[in-house]
């Protein structure tokens, strides 16, 4: 992908999408929502992916998961990757199942022994997929006595697996209210040659030291700042806008994916300017 923006792929608009073609740099979806249901819902993806590039964002692979990995479904989801032709298959840094599925994404304890167990997982899905597996920094709610900071881990997991990283700006925002940390030394500490590309989102704010990563509402200023933080340190990098409930009418919610062109190009042109201080 190039720097680009994108916006998560919903049934809410589908109908719209095939008969309007929005401006849309990509379009996410998630692989496991689409293959069980056939031709059908083939064709509709082929008819999408005519209009912009398809990228993926699963939901079930519970990286980090006490439980053996569904080699069955991961082989599903490569078929469903080579069969659109979509070169990235992102996921959660998390787990959603242990002697059966949970229904929602939970923290892996940051401990030495919990890398380990991740990177071997990471390593068996890599193989599988032919491709790297791209892994997103999550939101949570709960700490554990924990052995390595959250960035620790995270660049740990990184280094170890060789994998990627899909960098949610939101989430750190949202951690960093909640676990009180300084949200740009997160970002700066990252490795910027693992980042792929990059979410953001809105988020509920419950409490003055509770943020929720709700996917429900609008972009807030905070985050929009921390993305420019972001591509500051790390250079562009295609980003998706998601929405996953309170959708609004899909115009509405281009002219908020089209605000991360915007951001994008307020970086590139301070930049500039700062180059051509300097060549003066």
């Amino acid at each position: 992908m190039q720097n680009t923006v994108g916006l998560g792929l919903r049934r809410e608009f589908l109908e719209e999408v095939l008969t309007q073609a929005p401006n849309v740099g990509f379009w996410e979806l998630a692989p496991e929502n689409w293959f069980p249901r056939g031709n059908e819902a083939y064709q509709t993806l082929d008819r999408i992916r005519e209009q912009a590039p398809l990228t993926s964002h699963g939901l079930s692979l519970s990286i980090g998961s006490p439980d053996a990995l569904d080699i069955e479904f991961i082989k599903q989801v490569k078929t469903f990757l080579d069969r659109f032709d979509i070169a990235i298959y992102s996921e959660h840094l998390s787990y959603c199942s242990a002697g059966g599925h949970l229904y929602d994404l939970l923290p892996i304890p940051f401990t030495y022994d919990a890398v380990e167990h991740v990177v071997g997982r990471i390593r068996q899905v890599q193989d599988i997929i032919e491709r790297p597996l791209v892994l997103e920094n999550v939101s949570y709610y709960a700490s554990f006595a924990s052995e390595l900071s959250e960035l620790e881990f995270i660049n740990a997991v990184l280094e170890q697996a060789d994998c990627k990283l899909l960098l949610d700006v939101n989430n750190v925002f949202v951690n960093s209210v909640n676990h009180r940390y300084d949200p740009y030394d997160f970002i700066a500490g990252l490795p910027s040659k693992r980042i792929i590309y990059g979410h953001i989102a809105g988020h509920a704010e419950e409490y003055d030291d509770l943020f929720v990563d709700t996917h429900g509402a609008d972009v807030k200023q905070e985050v929009w700042d921390l993305l420019d933080f972001a591509y500051q340190q790390h250079g562009l990098f295609p980003t998706v806008l998601e929405r996953d409930f309170n959708i609004p009418p899909l115009p509405t919610l281009l002219a908020e994916m089209n605000k991360i062109t915007t951001h994008q190009q307020r970086v590139v042109g301070a930049r500039e300017q700062r180059f051509q201080k300097h060549s003066a």
